[in-house]
């Protein structure tokens, strides 16, 4: 299945080629974990901070979780931001 995968601020870099203003369509096993494509992209866990999908917020916890995304979704990554 096709999804937008949108990767920000430090992350931007791992985006495959063919990148758009920080998003990419990609495609992706139909059970695909978030995880399954963190590690795909060589997103180090530790800066996938804020992991959202269609703009809801998915703990660590729950990343290994089967079949969460479906066709269209976006995933959105951000690292950990120092600052206020």
């Amino acid at each position: 299945m096709k999804i937008t995968f949108k990767l920000y601020a430090t992350l931007q870099d791992l985006l495959p080629a063919g990148a758009v203003k920080n998003a990419v369509e990609i495609e992706v096993a139909d059970d695909a974990s978030l995880n399954d494509i963190i590690d795909q992209h060589r997103v180090p866990r530790d800066l996938a901070h804020l992991v959202l999908v269609n703009g809801i917020f998915h703990c660590d916890a729950d990343r290994d979780d089967r079949n969460v995304l479906k066709e269209n979704d976006v995933l959105a990554i951000w690292p950990p931001v120092a600052g206020g």
